[in-house]
Formats: C-alpha cells, sequence, structure tokens
C-alpha cells in the first residue's frame, strides 16, 4: 500500500505543483517491483521512473519534492523509503542562433514544405550532452512507412521505420555538413 501512495503522492508533483504553462514535465512511474506470491504482503518494492522537463529549475525543484515525499509518504503507513534520483539526461536544446544558421540547409535538403518546426518536446537523447559543450542542432528526419496514416512511436512495439528514409538523411547531414563548413 505504501507503494500506491508513493506513486500515487509522486504524480500529484506534475498536476498540482508544476508550472505547466512556462514548461512541460512529465514524470511516468515504469516499473514496480515487489513480492514473490499472491497471497504474501511484500517486505520491500522497488518503484523505477522517468522524469523529464524543459527547465533545470524546474528539473530540480520537482527532484527535491520527491525526496521530501517519497520518505514521509511512507513513514505515513508504517514504513520506510529513500529515493535514488540519477541525474539522467540534460535537456535536448537546440542553439537557436545554429538553428536559424541551418534552416536553409535543411529546407534544400528535405524541400522547404517538408522542414516543420516544432516545439520543444522532452525526449532525452546523448546528443544533449555535447550539446552542453557545444552549440547544438537536433533534428527529426521522419520514417514514416508510405500509406500508413498512424506512424508508431519510437520505443512502442508497433514502431517501424520506411528505410527509405535513410537516403534523405545522409543528404540531410551532407548539405548540412557543407553549409556549415562553407565549402
Amino acid at each position: 500500500m505504501a507503494s500506491v501512495k508513493i506513486i500515487d503522492g509522486l504524480q500529484t508533483i506534475v498536476s498540482r505543483e508544476v508550472p505547466l504553462t512556462e514548461e512541460a514535465a512529465v514524470l511516468s512511474i515504469g516499473k514496480i517491483s515487489s513480492g514473490v506470491c499472491s497471497n504474501i504482503i511484500p517486505e520491500s518494492a522497488q518503484i523505477i521512473g522517468t522524469l523529464r522537463t524543459l527547465d533545470k529549475g524546474m528539473k530540480a525543484d520537482i527532484n527535491q519534492r520527491m525526496e521530501e515525499m517519497v520518505p514521509t509518504i511512507a513513514k505515513a503507513y508504517r514504513a520506510t523509503a529513500h529515493i535514488d534520483i540519477d541525474k539522467g539526461y540534460p535537456i535536448t536544446y537546440n542553439d537557436p542562433a545554429l538553428t536559424s544558421q541551418m534552416l536553409p540547409s535543411l529546407q534544400q535538403a528535405a524541400g522547404e514544405e517538408r522542414v516543420v518546426q516544432i516545439k520543444a518536446v522532452t525526449g532525452a537523447e546523448d546528443f544533449s550532452f555535447f550539446a552542453e559543450e557545444v552549440p547544438g542542432l537536433y533534428f527529426f528526419l521522419g520514417g514514416k512507412t508510405p500509406g500508413n496514416e498512424q506512424p508508431f512511436p519510437h520505443h512502442t512495439p508497433d514502431f517501424f521505420i520506411d528505410e527509405d528514409g535513410l537516403l534523405l538523411g545522409v543528404k540531410t547531414f551532407v548539405q548540412l555538413t557543407y553549409d556549415y563548413l562553407g565549402a
């Protein structure tokens, strides 16, 4: 019961305490491990989740609230709990000046009508570590199978990519490199 209430409590942080009109935040519990048999109350549980935000300060605030809530909620159920927060991935951030500079290259490679600037998303990538050190530009190539109205997102069992899109990816990277280097 304590683990259920901890998860319930964590879900209220984003829904009740975070200024979502300023930036996005997502707190997802992806794994719960507990018990070995259906008729025995487990002596321990492990809860694993992911926090994604678009603001470093917001991430710090949510982490602090999780550190406050988890042991307090457990104590209310005569249990003990501790929380280990992995630093995780930094925000995937496109440098505005670099994005403006390279937008014409993307349009030339893919066609102006096929390049769409989107709002920020809370996805996390290894690329984020590089972009913390040097200005970066991350873009989605796309690979929806022609004729398939509903593209399935990554990390789902139905995900499928049309490999014909890889040629556009190579063309785009060559164009970006050529233009960036001023060749």
